[in-house]
């Protein structure tokens, strides 16, 4: 451990109560080196070894609901528009001022080593020219082209880790069971071959994504509507693996995957997964909304990015883009400000693991990798 203190200015009680502090944080940490489990075996341990040293992340939700600046998908399954109607928004995406390029050096710049974009959110709406299924930026919009590959190569240009989103639900195929709350379409059991299509549909989709990307991350979504059989999962995590084994899928494939993703509150204690990591709204919104001003400062992000330090996890922090490209201004400012503060602090930061108990600090800690330093 390694502690600066100025103990000229120190009485001889606060010396004392001071060393009998640095006593128990000493033997805290001994413990908790002692304690330390092996949750998975090496080579898994090998693979996930990026994933929380970047500590931080960025999300991206981008898709036809920026149009209207309405929730993204939800808004027509549960009744707030007809599905035609959201539909309809796809003529109005236009990604005429989208500069990826632009987007990359920004996320690179707030100190985020990896991010996340939603390829297909559960609307069916896909930002690259998918073989399987027309409803996509390039077959159905006047932007007219694939729009995820450019951000792809832009971020892995810059050198950040890749994660694609990927939405298990379609609510707006025919082959989904799904359609809205209170529209389903069929049950399974009673129309097997039109599920089997649809698993054919979206698996087709994955393997086309792999392919393309060559992803770091699957950020998988909506797995609550089925159950692990009827999603195939097993068979999803090995046809992912297979080839590209370093990859990690999010915990939200029905027990397959490799971290928890807790959403829009840090966990009170420390989760039983050792990999983990918090995604989170700037304002109340995931995808634009110009209606929704209820931003957090860029002080409250960074005190939210503490609490997950200190207990070991990551920050995935959302951005959401306008339908011509462009990212708003307030989120933009907020990335500026969260790059300032990682730059200055990334010590403490990247590579760093959970502090100590506040039994011992009353305060917000990590400890580095090699758990010989302390940073308060």
């Amino acid at each position: 451990m390694r502690y600066i203190f100025d103990f000229d200015t120190m009485s001889n009680q606060t010396c004392h109560l001071l060393f009998a502090t640095l006593l128990c944080i000493c033997l805290s940490t001994s413990t908790l080196q002692a304690q330390e489990p092996h949750k998975a075996d090496s080579a898994h341990v090998e693979k996930m070894q990026w994933f929380p040293d970047a500590k931080l992340g960025i999300f991206i939700h981008w898709g036809i609901y920026a149009v209207n600046g309405i929730d993204e998908s939800w808004s027509f399954y549960n009744g707030y528009i007809s599905h035609q109607d959201y539909v309809k928004q796809a003529e109005g995406f236009t990604a005429d001022r989208y500069k990826p390029e632009e987007w990359a050096k920004l996320i690179k710049k707030s100190g985020a080593k990896y991010a996340v974009i939603t390829s297909k959110h559960h609307d069916g709406f896909a930002l690259w020219d998918s073989q399987y299924g027309d409803f996509n930026a390039n077959d159905h919009t006047p932007a007219g082209k694939d729009v995820l590959s450019p951000f792809v190569k832009a971020l892995k240009k810059e050198k950040l880790k890749l994660g694609i989103y990927y939405s298990l639900p379609d609510w707006s195929s025919d082959l989904y069971t799904h359609f809205t709350q209170q529209e389903k379409r069929f049950k399974i059991e009673e129309d097997p071959q039109r599920w089997a299509d649809f698993q054919q549909y979206y698996q087709s989709q994955l393997g086309e994504l792999k392919s393309r990307y060559q992803q770091d991350l699957w950020w998988f979504d909506g797995d609550w509507e089925h159950s692990a059989e009827e999603w195939q999962a097993a068979k999803i995590r090995e046809m992912l693996l297979n080839g590209q084994p370093q990859t990690i899928i999010n915990s939200r494939l029905r027990g397959h995957g490799d971290y928890a993703t807790p959403e829009q509150g840090v966990p009170m204690r420390q989760p039983e997964n050792p990999y983990w990591e918090l995604c989170l709204t700037m304002n109340d919104s995931w995808g634009f909304q110009p209606n929704d001003k209820n931003y957090k400062s860029a002080n409250q992000i960074i005190r939210i990015f503490i609490d997950c330090l200190r207990i070991g996890g990551n920050l995935l922090l959302n951005i959401g883009p306008k339908a011509d490209g462009t990212i708003p201004l307030e989120q933009v400012e907020r990335l500026h400000e969260l790059g300032r503060w990682t730059q200055k602090h990334q010590e403490a930061i990247y590579g760093s693991r959970a502090g100590i108990s506040t039994d011992y600090y009353y305060g917000p800690s990590t400890l580095s990798k090699d758990r010989k330093t302390q940073y308060l």
